[in-house]
């Protein structure tokens, strides 16, 4: 295998370095949060975590999500050009299975990502066009599929119950006293688990007790404690 060849594999040890090695531990305490260190992948997999516990859609990381994208398609492109080569060695076949095991990785971490959002905007199609700032956070194919879906789920209700219905109860946005809204939003009072990445402004719990949190600190509380701490970055959920 030429010099040029074994130059292109080198990505495995950069893959493996961006896999998110457990941070040092002091009782609770995580000591390496620095920003500046964090990979596209460790990024990526902070955001995939933040969109997995978090009941609420957050935004989009196009940005990011398309960086990784297109070096997938890049390294898996000299993946399938080395193991080609006739003049490859099994230790460099061994190597090759590994950066392939790489990409399948990070394959499976976008594709949860992407999926854990297609689920929630399934779930609160109709909460989420009611809201501009909500369609903000969408991309414009998830914007695409919430209204899709939505027109979807609006037509199925009313050709298979609404429509048997006196008209003044034909509407699926109509409150109905004592009971639960039409429109399914998220249950921003659910906990979870929060780990400052800084030092973070005092919040105040639902009983008026202010809450501080410092860097490297974990908490449990309601979501909705913490959230504008989560869209100003500086807060995770694990």
């Amino acid at each position: 295998m030429d010099t040029s060849s074994l130059n292109q594999i080198d990505f495995i040890a950069k893959a493996r370095n961006a896999s998110p090695s457990p941070p040092p531990r002091d009782g609770f305490l995580f000591t390496d949060l620095d920003d500046a260190q964090e990979l596209p992948l460790q990024k990526l997999i902070r955001h995939w975590m933040n969109e997995r516990h978090a009941p609420d859609i957050l935004p989009i990381q196009a940005e990011l999500l398309a960086g990784i994208l297109d070096h997938i398609h890049k390294q898996s492109s000299t993946v399938s050009l080395l193991r080609t080569d006739p003049d490859a060695s099994e230790d460099e076949h061994f190597r090759i299975m590994l950066a392939q095991t790489e990409i399948e990785r990070v394959k499976f971490v976008v594709r949860s990502y992407v999926r854990t959002r297609l689920s929630k905007i399934e779930d609160y199609a109709r909460w989420i066009l009611a809201d501009p700032l909500l369609q903000g956070r969408l991309s414009e194919t998830e914007l695409k599929h919430a209204k899709s879906y939505a027109n979807l789920l609006a037509t199925h209700f009313e050709e298979s119950v609404l429509k048997a219905l006196p008209g003044a109860q034909q509407s699926l946005d109509d409150p109905v006293p004592f009971m639960p809204p039409m429109i399914t939003a998220p249950d921003k009072m659910r906990p979870v688990f929060v780990l400052a990445r800084r030092d973070c402004p005092s919040v105040y719990l639902p009983d008026g007790t202010k809450m501080e949190m410092r860097k490297g600190q974990i908490s449990l509380t309601q979501y909705r404690v913490i959230e504008s701490l989560l869209f100003q970055d500086l807060v995770e959920l694990v």
